[in-house]
C-alpha cells in the first residue's frame, strides 16, 4: 500500500481502530478529539445514513474551527437494524440487549466521514454501508462476549476484527467501515486533499 507521509492531517476521533487502520495505511497525523455529544436521540425523523454523517461532521467541524488551516478528519459508525439507530452500549445490559438484537438477523453498519478545512472550504461528506450476516449466538457466547467487555466503546456492541470469526457469517461490503473507518473511500480522498493542503 502507497505512503503518504508527505503532510498530516488532524483525526477528530479517540477511536483506537481507527488510529490503527489510518497508521496501517502509512498516514501520518495527530489526534484532536472533538466534544460532541455522540448519544441516540429519539428524534425518529432522521435516518440512520442522515445521522451518521451529520455527526461526522459535526464532530470534524468541531475541531476545525479550532484549526482552521488544518485538514480535519471526523467519523462516526452506527448499526442500522431495520431502521433503526444502534449506537454504543451504555452498560452491559444494554450491551446484552444490543447483541440478543442484532445476532438474530442481518443488520448494516454505517460508517460516515467528514473531511473539513476551513481556510479553504473544504468539506466532504461520504458514508458507506456494510451488510453483517451474523451466525446465532447461544446464551452462553452472548454471557461470554459481554463479560469480556470488548463491546465496550463499539457501535453495536461488538468489534469484528475481535470477534468475526465466531460471531460473523459472512458480510457483503467493506470489512474495515464495519472495523469504523471505510478506508476505500479514505484512501480515493485523503492524498489529493493532503497534497493541496496550503502550509
Amino acid at each position: 500500500m502507497s505512503k503518504h507521509k508527505q503532510s498530516s492531517f488532524i483525526l477528530a476521533s479517540a477511536s483506537p481502530r481507527r488510529k490503527t487502520l489510518l497508521l496501517e495505511a502509512g498516514y501520518d497525523f495527530e489526534v484532536i478529539i472533538s466534544n460532541v455529544d455522540e448519544s441516540i436521540s429519539e428524534d425518529t425523523d432522521i435516518s440512520p445514513t442522515e445521522f451518521a454523517t451529520n455527526l461526522a461532521f459535526a464532530k470534524a467541524l468541531d475541531v476545525a474551527k479550532k484549526y482552521p488551516d488544518k485538514l480535519v478528519l471526523g467519523a462516526d459508525t452506527i448499526v442500522d437494524f431495520e431502521g433503526e439507530i444502534i449506537g454504543k452500549a451504555a452498560d452491559a445490559e444494554h450491551a446484552e440487549e444490543i447483541t440478543r438484537k442484532l445476532f438474530s438477523k442481518p443488520h448494516k453498519v454505517i460508517t460516515a466521514v467528514a473531511l473539513i478545512r476551513l481556510c479553504d472550504n473544504v468539506k466532504i461528506i461520504k458514508y458507506d454501508t456494510t451488510v453483517v450476516y451474523p451466525r446465532q449466538m447461544t446464551t452462553v457466547q452472548i454471557a461470554e462476549h459481554i463479560a469480556g467487555n470488548s463491546w465496550q466503546g463499539k457501535a453495536g456492541a461488538y468489534a469484528i476484527q475481535e470477534t468475526g470469526d465466531d460471531f460473523v457469517e459472512k458480510i457483503e461490503g467493506s470489512l474495515t467501515n464495519v472495523m469504523g473507518l471505510p478506508m476505500e473511500i479514505i484512501n480515493a480522498l485523503l492524498p489529493d486533499l493532503i497534497h493541496h493542503q496550503g502550509n
